[in-house]
Protein backbone atom coordinates (compact mmCIF):
# COMPACT_ATOMS: atom_id res chain seq x y z
CA UNK A 1 0.00 0.00 0.00
CA UNK A 2 2.82 2.41 0.79
CA UNK A 3 4.19 1.78 -2.72
CA UNK A 4 0.88 2.95 -4.19
CA UNK A 5 1.12 6.23 -2.27
CA UNK A 6 4.66 6.85 -3.54
CA UNK A 7 3.58 6.15 -7.13
CA UNK A 8 0.85 8.78 -6.82
CA UNK A 9 3.29 11.28 -5.37
CA UNK A 10 5.62 10.60 -8.28
CA UNK A 11 2.87 11.16 -10.83
CA UNK A 12 1.69 14.33 -9.15
CA UNK A 13 5.22 15.74 -9.07
CA UNK A 14 5.12 16.08 -12.85
CA UNK A 15 2.28 18.57 -12.50
CA UNK A 16 3.62 20.34 -9.43
CA UNK A 17 5.15 23.20 -11.44
CA UNK A 18 1.62 24.12 -12.60
CA UNK A 19 0.01 23.91 -9.16
CA UNK A 20 -0.15 26.08 -6.14
CA UNK A 21 1.32 24.94 -2.83
CA UNK A 22 0.32 21.44 -1.77
CA UNK A 23 -2.37 21.61 0.91
CA UNK A 24 -2.36 19.12 3.78
CA UNK A 25 -5.46 18.49 5.89
CA UNK A 26 -6.64 15.62 8.01
CA UNK A 27 -7.53 14.54 11.50
CA UNK A 28 -6.44 12.38 14.42
CA UNK A 29 -9.19 10.63 16.37
CA UNK A 30 -9.77 8.30 19.26
CA UNK A 31 -12.98 6.25 18.99
CA UNK A 32 -14.06 4.20 22.02
CA UNK A 33 -17.31 2.23 22.17
CA UNK A 34 -18.64 0.28 25.18
CA UNK A 35 -21.48 -2.24 24.97
CA UNK A 36 -24.32 -1.83 27.45
CA UNK A 37 -24.14 -5.43 28.61
CA UNK A 38 -23.37 -6.85 32.04
CA UNK A 39 -19.65 -7.08 31.30
CA UNK A 40 -19.25 -3.64 29.71
CA UNK A 41 -17.35 -5.12 26.77
CA UNK A 42 -15.70 -2.80 24.30
CA UNK A 43 -17.36 -2.72 20.90
CA UNK A 44 -14.42 -0.81 19.43
CA UNK A 45 -11.15 0.81 20.54
CA UNK A 46 -9.68 2.58 17.54
CA UNK A 47 -7.14 5.33 16.95
CA UNK A 48 -7.28 6.95 13.52
CA UNK A 49 -4.98 9.14 11.47
CA UNK A 50 -6.43 10.40 8.18
CA UNK A 51 -4.47 12.66 5.81
CA UNK A 52 -5.67 14.62 2.79
CA UNK A 53 -3.07 15.97 0.39
CA UNK A 54 -4.20 18.03 -2.58
CA UNK A 55 -3.07 20.60 -5.11
CA UNK A 56 -4.66 22.23 -8.14
CA UNK A 57 -3.38 24.19 -11.08
CA UNK A 58 -5.00 25.56 -14.21
CA UNK A 59 -5.31 22.19 -15.97
CA UNK A 60 -4.41 19.51 -13.44
CA UNK A 61 -5.05 18.49 -9.85
CA UNK A 62 -4.39 15.61 -7.53
CA UNK A 63 -5.88 14.34 -4.28
CA UNK A 64 -4.58 11.60 -1.96
CA UNK A 65 -6.30 10.36 1.22
CA UNK A 66 -4.34 7.66 3.08
CA UNK A 67 -5.56 6.55 6.51
CA UNK A 68 -4.29 4.46 9.40
CA UNK A 69 -6.42 2.57 11.93
CA UNK A 70 -4.77 1.35 15.13
CA UNK A 71 -6.80 -1.06 17.29
CA UNK A 72 -6.53 -2.06 20.95
CA UNK A 73 -4.77 -5.34 20.08
CA UNK A 74 -2.04 -3.35 18.27
CA UNK A 75 -3.38 -4.34 14.87
CA UNK A 76 -2.58 -1.72 12.24
CA UNK A 77 -4.66 -1.17 9.12
CA UNK A 78 -3.17 1.09 6.45
CA UNK A 79 -5.53 2.03 3.65
CA UNK A 80 -5.99 4.40 0.74
CA UNK A 81 -9.48 5.88 0.62
CA UNK A 82 -8.82 8.02 -2.45
CA UNK A 83 -5.85 8.76 -4.73
CA UNK A 84 -6.59 10.33 -8.09
CA UNK A 85 -5.39 12.74 -10.77
CA UNK A 86 -7.70 15.14 -12.60
CA UNK A 87 -7.18 16.85 -15.96
CA UNK A 88 -9.32 19.85 -16.99
CA UNK A 89 -10.27 20.88 -20.51
CA UNK A 90 -12.60 23.52 -21.96
CA UNK A 91 -15.88 21.67 -21.42
CA UNK A 92 -14.93 18.34 -19.88
CA UNK A 93 -12.60 16.82 -17.29
CA UNK A 94 -11.09 13.39 -16.72
CA UNK A 95 -10.34 11.90 -13.30
CA UNK A 96 -8.25 8.73 -13.03
CA UNK A 97 -7.52 6.72 -9.90
CA UNK A 98 -9.11 5.61 -6.67
CA UNK A 99 -12.26 7.66 -6.02
CA UNK A 100 -15.34 7.81 -3.82
CA UNK A 101 -18.30 8.37 -6.14
CA UNK A 102 -21.63 9.39 -4.59
CA UNK A 103 -25.04 9.20 -6.27
CA UNK A 104 -28.46 10.21 -4.99
CA UNK A 105 -30.17 12.42 -2.41
CA UNK A 106 -31.05 9.94 0.35
CA UNK A 107 -29.43 10.30 3.78
CA UNK A 108 -28.21 7.18 5.55
CA UNK A 109 -29.58 4.88 2.80
CA UNK A 110 -28.04 3.46 -0.38
CA UNK A 111 -30.57 3.52 -3.25
CA UNK A 112 -28.83 4.72 -6.43
CA UNK A 113 -25.62 5.23 -4.44
CA UNK A 114 -24.08 1.93 -5.54
CA UNK A 115 -20.89 2.92 -7.40
CA UNK A 116 -18.61 2.81 -4.35
CA UNK A 117 -18.80 -0.46 -2.38
CA UNK A 118 -19.37 -0.36 1.36
CA UNK A 119 -17.33 -1.25 4.42
CA UNK A 120 -19.94 -2.94 6.64
CA UNK A 121 -17.58 -4.28 9.31
CA UNK A 122 -19.29 -2.00 11.85
CA UNK A 123 -22.75 -2.02 10.26
CA UNK A 124 -24.03 1.55 9.57
CA UNK A 125 -22.32 3.18 12.56
CA UNK A 126 -19.17 4.83 11.09
CA UNK A 127 -19.29 8.13 9.25
CA UNK A 128 -20.46 7.57 5.68
CA UNK A 129 -17.15 8.83 4.30
CA UNK A 130 -15.63 5.78 6.01
CA UNK A 131 -18.39 3.36 5.00
CA UNK A 132 -17.97 4.22 1.32
CA UNK A 133 -14.86 2.62 -0.15
CA UNK A 134 -12.89 4.06 -3.01
CA UNK A 135 -12.91 2.37 -6.41
CA UNK A 136 -10.24 2.48 -9.10
CA UNK A 137 -12.10 4.26 -11.89
CA UNK A 138 -11.93 6.48 -14.95
CA UNK A 139 -14.49 9.29 -14.61
CA UNK A 140 -15.30 11.55 -17.58
CA UNK A 141 -17.51 14.62 -17.06
CA UNK A 142 -18.87 16.68 -19.96
CA UNK A 143 -20.36 20.11 -19.18
CA UNK A 144 -22.83 22.19 -21.15
CA UNK A 145 -24.32 25.11 -19.27
CA UNK A 146 -25.99 23.82 -16.11
CA UNK A 147 -26.04 20.26 -17.47
CA UNK A 148 -23.44 17.56 -16.78
CA UNK A 149 -23.06 14.13 -18.36
CA UNK A 150 -20.82 11.73 -16.49
CA UNK A 151 -19.46 8.30 -17.42
CA UNK A 152 -17.65 6.08 -14.92
CA UNK A 153 -15.69 3.01 -16.02
CA UNK A 154 -14.46 0.69 -13.25
CA UNK A 155 -12.05 -1.92 -14.67
CA UNK A 156 -11.69 -3.97 -11.45
CA UNK A 157 -14.61 -5.07 -9.25
CA UNK A 158 -14.54 -4.47 -5.48
CA UNK A 159 -17.08 -6.07 -3.17
CA UNK A 160 -18.58 -5.12 0.17
CA UNK A 161 -16.29 -5.66 3.15
CA UNK A 162 -18.25 -7.93 5.45
CA UNK A 163 -17.77 -8.43 9.21
CA UNK A 164 -15.37 -11.22 10.08
CA UNK A 165 -16.39 -14.45 11.78
CA UNK A 166 -17.02 -13.78 15.46
CA UNK A 167 -17.82 -10.09 14.96
CA UNK A 168 -20.83 -8.74 16.84
CA UNK A 169 -21.93 -7.16 13.54
CA UNK A 170 -21.99 -10.40 11.55
CA UNK A 171 -25.60 -11.49 10.87
CA UNK A 172 -26.31 -14.94 12.25
CA UNK A 173 -27.58 -17.46 9.71
CA UNK A 174 -29.51 -20.57 10.70
CA UNK A 175 -29.06 -23.74 8.64
CA UNK A 176 -30.90 -27.07 8.97
CA UNK A 177 -27.64 -29.05 8.69
CA UNK A 178 -23.88 -28.62 9.04
CA UNK A 179 -22.41 -26.24 6.45
CA UNK A 180 -19.19 -26.34 4.45
CA UNK A 181 -18.15 -23.09 2.79
CA UNK A 182 -16.92 -23.07 -0.81
CA UNK A 183 -15.29 -19.76 -1.80
CA UNK A 184 -14.24 -20.84 -5.30
CA UNK A 185 -16.67 -18.40 -7.00
CA UNK A 186 -16.54 -15.52 -4.53
CA UNK A 187 -14.00 -13.48 -6.50
CA UNK A 188 -14.82 -11.88 -9.85
CA UNK A 189 -11.88 -12.47 -12.27
CA UNK A 190 -9.99 -9.32 -13.23
CA UNK A 191 -10.53 -8.90 -16.94
CA UNK A 192 -12.11 -6.39 -19.31
CA UNK A 193 -15.41 -8.25 -19.71
CA UNK A 194 -15.95 -8.05 -15.93
CA UNK A 195 -15.58 -4.27 -15.70
CA UNK A 196 -18.44 -2.01 -14.58
CA UNK A 197 -20.02 1.00 -16.27
CA UNK A 198 -22.15 3.83 -14.86
CA UNK A 199 -23.76 6.92 -16.38
CA UNK A 200 -25.19 10.02 -14.75
CA UNK A 201 -26.96 13.07 -16.13
CA UNK A 202 -27.39 15.97 -13.69
CA UNK A 203 -28.64 19.51 -13.81
CA UNK A 204 -28.65 22.13 -11.08
CA UNK A 205 -30.99 25.10 -11.19
CA UNK A 206 -32.52 27.56 -8.76
CA UNK A 207 -35.64 25.41 -8.31
CA UNK A 208 -34.53 21.85 -9.12
CA UNK A 209 -31.53 19.59 -8.56
CA UNK A 210 -31.99 16.51 -10.77
CA UNK A 211 -29.99 13.32 -11.39
CA UNK A 212 -30.70 10.46 -13.80
CA UNK A 213 -28.40 7.44 -13.42
CA UNK A 214 -27.83 4.00 -14.87
CA UNK A 215 -25.34 1.21 -14.45
CA UNK A 216 -24.28 -2.27 -15.50
CA UNK A 217 -22.30 -3.73 -12.62
CA UNK A 218 -21.79 -6.56 -10.17
CA UNK A 219 -23.90 -6.81 -7.03
CA UNK A 220 -21.51 -5.87 -4.21
CA UNK A 221 -23.21 -8.45 -1.94
CA UNK A 222 -22.82 -12.07 -3.09
CA UNK A 223 -25.77 -14.44 -3.35
CA UNK A 224 -25.46 -17.60 -1.28
CA UNK A 225 -25.85 -20.71 -3.49
CA UNK A 226 -26.54 -23.92 -1.58
CA UNK A 227 -25.82 -27.52 -2.53
CA UNK A 228 -27.68 -30.24 -0.63
CA UNK A 229 -26.13 -33.55 0.47
CA UNK A 230 -28.33 -36.52 1.43
CA UNK A 231 -27.80 -39.84 3.12
CA UNK A 232 -28.06 -42.37 0.25
CA UNK A 233 -29.87 -44.92 2.40
CA UNK A 234 -32.38 -42.79 4.30
CA UNK A 235 -32.64 -39.83 1.95
CA UNK A 236 -32.34 -37.39 4.84
CA UNK A 237 -30.43 -34.14 4.53
CA UNK A 238 -26.97 -34.52 6.10
CA UNK A 239 -25.03 -31.39 5.13
CA UNK A 240 -24.94 -28.29 2.95
CA UNK A 241 -22.30 -26.58 0.87
CA UNK A 242 -22.63 -22.78 0.79
CA UNK A 243 -21.07 -21.01 -2.21
CA UNK A 244 -21.08 -17.17 -2.34
CA UNK A 245 -21.21 -15.74 -5.86
CA UNK A 246 -21.62 -12.22 -7.25
CA UNK A 247 -24.10 -11.61 -10.06
CA UNK A 248 -24.53 -8.89 -12.67
CA UNK A 249 -27.15 -6.17 -12.16
CA UNK A 250 -28.70 -3.62 -14.49
CA UNK A 251 -29.90 -0.50 -12.67
CA UNK A 252 -31.69 2.67 -13.76
CA UNK A 253 -33.10 5.45 -11.66
CA UNK A 254 -32.78 9.00 -10.50
CA UNK A 255 -33.19 11.52 -7.72
CA UNK A 256 -34.24 15.11 -7.21
CA UNK A 257 -34.47 17.86 -4.62
CA UNK A 258 -36.41 21.12 -4.81
CA UNK A 259 -37.25 23.97 -2.43
CA UNK A 260 -40.94 24.56 -1.70
CA UNK A 261 -41.98 27.40 0.65
CA UNK A 262 -38.94 27.04 2.89
CA UNK A 263 -38.97 23.25 2.81
CA UNK A 264 -36.77 21.00 0.66
CA UNK A 265 -38.52 18.03 -0.97
CA UNK A 266 -36.32 15.09 -1.95
CA UNK A 267 -36.99 11.88 -3.83
CA UNK A 268 -34.98 8.96 -5.19
CA UNK A 269 -35.78 5.68 -6.97
CA UNK A 270 -33.85 2.80 -8.50
CA UNK A 271 -35.02 -0.19 -10.55
CA UNK A 272 -32.78 -3.26 -10.40
CA UNK A 273 -32.99 -5.98 -13.01
CA UNK A 274 -31.75 -9.45 -12.06
CA UNK A 275 -31.19 -9.22 -8.30
CA UNK A 276 -30.81 -12.49 -6.39
CA UNK A 277 -32.68 -13.13 -3.12
CA UNK A 278 -32.58 -15.91 -0.53
CA UNK A 279 -35.48 -18.33 -0.27
CA UNK A 280 -37.00 -19.16 3.10
CA UNK A 281 -35.72 -22.75 2.94
CA UNK A 282 -31.88 -22.90 2.93
CA UNK A 283 -32.13 -26.61 2.10
CA UNK A 284 -33.86 -25.88 -1.20
CA UNK A 285 -31.88 -26.27 -4.41
CA UNK A 286 -29.55 -23.22 -4.66
CA UNK A 287 -31.74 -21.46 -2.02
CA UNK A 288 -31.89 -18.32 -4.17
CA UNK A 289 -34.27 -16.86 -6.71
CA UNK A 290 -33.82 -14.06 -9.25
CA UNK A 291 -36.28 -11.16 -9.22
CA UNK A 292 -36.51 -7.54 -10.28
CA UNK A 293 -36.54 -5.01 -7.49
CA UNK A 294 -37.56 -1.40 -6.75
CA UNK A 295 -35.99 0.78 -4.07
CA UNK A 296 -37.34 4.31 -3.54
CA UNK A 297 -37.50 7.18 -1.06
CA UNK A 298 -39.47 10.36 -0.41
CA UNK A 299 -38.14 12.87 2.08
CA UNK A 300 -38.45 16.43 3.35
CA UNK A 301 -36.06 18.85 5.10
CA UNK A 302 -37.51 21.69 7.18
CA UNK A 303 -36.95 23.86 10.24
CA UNK A 304 -38.98 24.47 13.38
CA UNK A 305 -37.55 27.35 15.37
CA UNK A 306 -33.84 26.64 15.86
CA UNK A 307 -34.22 22.95 15.03
CA UNK A 308 -33.21 21.49 11.65
CA UNK A 309 -35.35 18.44 10.86
CA UNK A 310 -35.67 15.88 8.11
CA UNK A 311 -37.56 12.66 7.62
CA UNK A 312 -37.61 10.01 4.89
CA UNK A 313 -39.91 7.15 3.95
CA UNK A 314 -38.06 4.32 2.20
CA UNK A 315 -39.66 1.31 0.55
CA UNK A 316 -38.21 -1.80 -1.05
CA UNK A 317 -40.46 -3.77 -3.37
CA UNK A 318 -39.68 -7.17 -4.90
CA UNK A 319 -41.61 -7.64 -8.13
CA UNK A 320 -43.24 -11.01 -8.79
CA UNK A 321 -42.69 -11.96 -5.16
CA UNK A 322 -43.00 -15.64 -4.24
CA UNK A 323 -44.06 -17.27 -0.98
CA UNK A 324 -40.78 -19.19 -0.85
CA UNK A 325 -38.75 -15.99 -0.43
CA UNK A 326 -37.21 -15.04 2.89
CA UNK A 327 -37.59 -11.30 2.29
CA UNK A 328 -40.98 -9.66 2.51
CA UNK A 329 -42.58 -8.37 -0.69
CA UNK A 330 -42.44 -4.85 0.79
CA UNK A 331 -39.91 -3.55 3.29
CA UNK A 332 -40.82 -0.18 4.88
CA UNK A 333 -38.31 2.00 6.71
CA UNK A 334 -38.40 5.57 8.00
CA UNK A 335 -35.60 7.86 9.08
CA UNK A 336 -35.82 10.93 11.27
CA UNK A 337 -33.17 13.53 12.08
CA UNK A 338 -33.32 16.46 14.48
CA UNK A 339 -30.38 18.81 15.02
CA UNK A 340 -29.81 22.02 16.99
CA UNK A 341 -26.81 24.12 18.05
CA UNK A 342 -26.28 25.90 21.36
CA UNK A 343 -23.63 28.09 23.03
CA UNK A 344 -22.89 30.18 19.95
CA UNK A 345 -22.69 27.15 17.66
CA UNK A 346 -20.10 25.35 19.81
CA UNK A 347 -22.47 22.66 21.15
CA UNK A 348 -24.51 20.55 18.77
CA UNK A 349 -27.14 17.96 19.69
CA UNK A 350 -28.56 15.49 17.20
CA UNK A 351 -30.85 12.50 17.00
CA UNK A 352 -30.77 10.31 13.90
CA UNK A 353 -32.99 7.25 13.83
CA UNK A 354 -33.87 4.37 11.53
CA UNK A 355 -37.34 2.94 12.13
CA UNK A 356 -38.18 -0.43 10.58
CA UNK A 357 -41.93 -0.38 9.99
CA UNK A 358 -42.09 -3.95 8.65
CA UNK A 359 -40.54 -5.73 11.64
CA UNK A 360 -41.09 -3.14 14.38
CA UNK A 361 -37.38 -2.56 14.94
CA UNK A 362 -35.28 0.60 15.09
CA UNK A 363 -31.83 2.11 15.56
CA UNK A 364 -31.70 5.31 17.64
CA UNK A 365 -28.52 7.41 17.46
CA UNK A 366 -28.49 10.39 19.85
CA UNK A 367 -25.24 12.36 20.03
CA UNK A 368 -23.76 15.59 21.37
CA UNK A 369 -20.70 17.34 19.92
CA UNK A 370 -18.74 20.08 21.66
CA UNK A 371 -16.14 22.25 19.90
CA UNK A 372 -13.66 22.43 22.73
CA UNK A 373 -11.11 24.55 20.86
CA UNK A 374 -10.09 25.42 17.32
CA UNK A 375 -10.12 22.12 15.40
CA UNK A 376 -10.69 20.07 18.58
CA UNK A 377 -14.07 18.45 19.18
CA UNK A 378 -15.50 15.90 21.59
CA UNK A 379 -18.52 13.78 20.69
CA UNK A 380 -20.48 11.48 22.99
CA UNK A 381 -23.36 9.37 21.77
CA UNK A 382 -25.22 6.10 21.86
CA UNK A 383 -26.50 3.47 19.43
CA UNK A 384 -29.68 1.83 20.71
CA UNK A 385 -31.23 -1.12 18.85
CA UNK A 386 -34.92 -1.88 19.37
CA UNK A 387 -36.89 -4.97 18.41
CA UNK A 388 -35.87 -8.61 18.10
CA UNK A 389 -35.77 -9.19 14.35
CA UNK A 390 -35.29 -7.29 11.13
CA UNK A 391 -32.37 -5.23 9.85
CA UNK A 392 -31.85 -3.47 13.20
CA UNK A 393 -33.51 -5.83 15.68
CA UNK A 394 -31.01 -8.59 14.86
CA UNK A 395 -28.42 -6.51 16.76
CA UNK A 396 -30.54 -6.09 19.89
CA UNK A 397 -27.61 -7.14 22.09
CA UNK A 398 -25.29 -4.46 20.64
CA UNK A 399 -26.57 -1.35 22.43
CA UNK A 400 -23.57 0.86 23.10
CA UNK A 401 -22.30 4.27 24.18
CA UNK A 402 -19.25 5.84 22.60
CA UNK A 403 -16.91 8.82 22.57
CA UNK A 404 -15.03 10.31 19.63
CA UNK A 405 -12.26 12.78 20.41
CA UNK A 406 -10.99 14.40 17.22
CA UNK A 407 -8.45 17.01 16.25
CA UNK A 408 -8.72 18.34 12.68
CA UNK A 409 -5.91 20.21 10.96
Amino acid sequence: MAGVVFVWFGLSANAQSQTENIRIHGYARNYTGILLNDMGDYSILQNTLSLELSARGNKTAFFVNPYLYHYFDDELELGLREAYLSMYFDNFDLTVGRQQIIYGKAEGVFITDVVSPKDMREFLLPDFEEIRMGVSAFTLNYYRGSHTLEMVWIPVFSSTREPEEGSIWRPQREFPASVTWDYSTRDVPTRMENSELFFRYSTLGANLDLELVGGYFWDDDPALHMTRHFDPETGTLTSLTARPEHHRLLMGGGSFSMPVNGWVIRGEMAYYNGKHFQTSDPAAENAITEKNYLHYMAGVDFSVGDWSLNTQLIQEYILDHGEEMRQEEFEHTMTFMARRNYLRETLGVELFSYIGLTHGDALLRPSMTYDFADGFEIQVGANIFLGSEGRFGQFKDNDMVYTKIRYSF
